[in-house]
């Protein structure tokens, strides 16, 4: 089985606001289309305009209703891909190695040369964040667009993962978590930032933000009447309420 690192010298990561999040899908529409033509194989799709279209996806975004006890109903968008975690289950199942974590930004990847597309890494993972690609027979998973974030042929500014660098609500923000004045570290400590499942102590290094409370809306009437129109606005009500 494979080992995991004792230590890493960063831990790159996502910071995710589920308060600004509107569920637009560009995050998961442009994670597809960088992915398929940058690292590995491309993500494949079966049957895309059939009956039952199925296919590779790194990155997902569900919706629920929530009500919560004191606040009105509201709606959630929870972005899901992998969480990149310190104690990795995905990576210590794995029989040839292809899983790992990189020492020196705590990246956890697929080595798909080496993948026998056993899916025990896929069963490990209580997250759901690995799937099969049915044309390649490998395991595939977010790769925090490894291949982007290190490529000095791209202007600066486009060296972040492209879920972060196209989500319009800038609900994504990406990061070292050990540095404390990177911006994630700072998000996370001004707004609470939460591990997703932490009962299941695989230590992700991704954050989620929850959403701020909302106000029930005044619903009270007003008492007040309204100011009477004058002159060719007052004949017109006048005679409105005559025909009423």
């Amino acid at each position: 089985m494979t080992s995991l690192p004792q230590h890493t010298e960063r831990k790159l990561g996502l910071v995710i606001d589920l308060d600004t999040c509107v569920g637009c899908q560009a995050c998961v529409v442009n994670c597809k289309e960088w992915n398929t033509g940058g690292y590995g194989d491309p993500l494949s799709d079966q049957d895309p305009y059939g009956a039952s279209p199925t296919g590779s996806w790194l990155n997902r975004v569900h919706s629920y209703e929530v009500t919560p006890p004191d606040a009105p109903a509201q709606i959630v968008h929870f972005p899901r891909s992998c969480l990149h975690c310190e104690d990795a289950p995905c990576v210590t199942v794995c029989p040839t190695g292809a899983s790992y974590k990189r020492q020196e930004d705590g990246i956890v990847l697929v080595n798909e040369d080496w993948c026998i597309g056993c899916g025990l890494c896929a069963w490990s993972c209580p997250y759901g964040a690995r799937e099969m690609d049915a044309d390649a027979g490998v395991m595939k998973k977010c790769t925090l667009c490894v291949d982007r974030i290190y490529n000095e042929n791209l202007p600066e500014i486009d060296r972040e993962p492209a879920c972060v660098r196209s989500c319009p609500s800038k609900a994504r923000h990406f990061g070292d978590f050990s540095d404390p004045e990177s911006e994630v570290s700072l998000l996370v400590l001004a707004r609470g930032g939460m591990d997703l499942m932490p009962e299941q102590g695989t230590k992700p290094v991704n954050k989620y933000l929850p959403p701020r409370p909302k106000q029930k809306p005044d619903v009270s009437c007003s008492t007040r009447e309204a100011p009477k129109a004058d002159g060719i606005l007052g004949w017109l009500d006048a005679a409105l309420e005559k025909l009423g």
